[in-house]
């Protein structure tokens, strides 16, 4: 079962020291890489795409980025069977299993190298004597652990449900309309 937990910013504004202490700042930047953000964003496109494959290069062209950015990101989805890849003239990629079976945590598990939101989080880089008995490092755990927790209750299939209106902003299908 898990809690929901109700954020109150003017609240926990008046439990702060001062104003300008910057903790509410570095408490709102926990956050994905690039990377990661645009592995979700390639499988979205993918399982939105009514073709069987889905080309990198219409991928980069529909979110702005450079197809080199986008098969660097590939190379780990590959290996982890989130993606498949035809090779080939007429090849490309498409979802290694089925959108519905592909959580935002599989993703993140792939593309992010740490989840550390301390120093104490990370092997034998604590400097601080309370690291195995601290409250501190326990309420860490218990947000990172309700963050990853959420993070499997989300997939691919959840994320493009509107798939047809994600396909036209996109701009999935213009190929095909067009050589039609």
């Amino acid at each position: 079962m898990t809690k929901k937990i109700e954020f109150n910013r003017t609240i926990l504004n008046s439990l702060l020291p001062g104003p300008g202490s910057g903790f509410i700042t570095r408490l709102y930047c926990m956050r994905v890489t690039k990377q990661t953000n645009y592995a979700v964003r390639m499988l979205m496109y993918c399982a939105a795409d009514p073709r069987d494959l889905s080309r990198v290069p219409d991928i980069a062209k529909a979110y702005g980025v450079s197809e080199l950015f986008l098969f660097k990101i590939l190379k780990p989805l590959v290996k982890a069977g989130l993606i498949h890849t035809v090779r080939g003239r007429n090849g490309g990629i498409r979802l290694g299993r089925p959108a519905e079976e592909i959580t935002l945590f599989d993703v993140i598990r792939v593309t992010e190298d740490s989840f550390a939101m301390a120093e104490c989080f990370e092997n034998d880089a604590a400097d601080c004597p309370l690291v195995n008995s601290c409250a501190l490092n326990s309420a860490w755990r218990e947000a990172l652990d309700a963050f990853l927790a959420a993070l499997e209750n989300h997939t691919i299939a959840d994320l493009s449900a509107a798939r047809f209106n994600i396909a036209g902003r996109l701009g999935i299908g213009e190929e095909i309309r067009a050589a039609s």
